[in-house]
């Protein structure tokens, strides 16, 4: 079961620093994003973020957030 909701406020570590975002969406079977395969389950969810500054959209596995206060 997913640790995150959508709407969540989260943050996570790219290659330019800390970002945080909101989940738009949560996959929990395999899907295609930007091109390539990305694995998902139910045990192991990933999830869709819409960055707070830019309106990027990144895709992470649970690991790989936090929760922004």
């Amino acid at each position: 079961m997913a640790k995150y909701q959508i709407g969540d406020h989260v943050t996570w570590n790219s290659e330019a620093g800390h970002v945080s975002g909101r989940i738009i969406k949560i996959h929990e079977k395999d899907f295609v994003y930007k091109e390539h395969n990305r694995r998902a389950s139910t045990e192991e969810p990933q999830y869709e973020i819409k960055s707070d500054k830019t309106d990027h959209i990144a895709a992470h596995k649970e690991g790989a957030l936090s929760r922004k206060s």
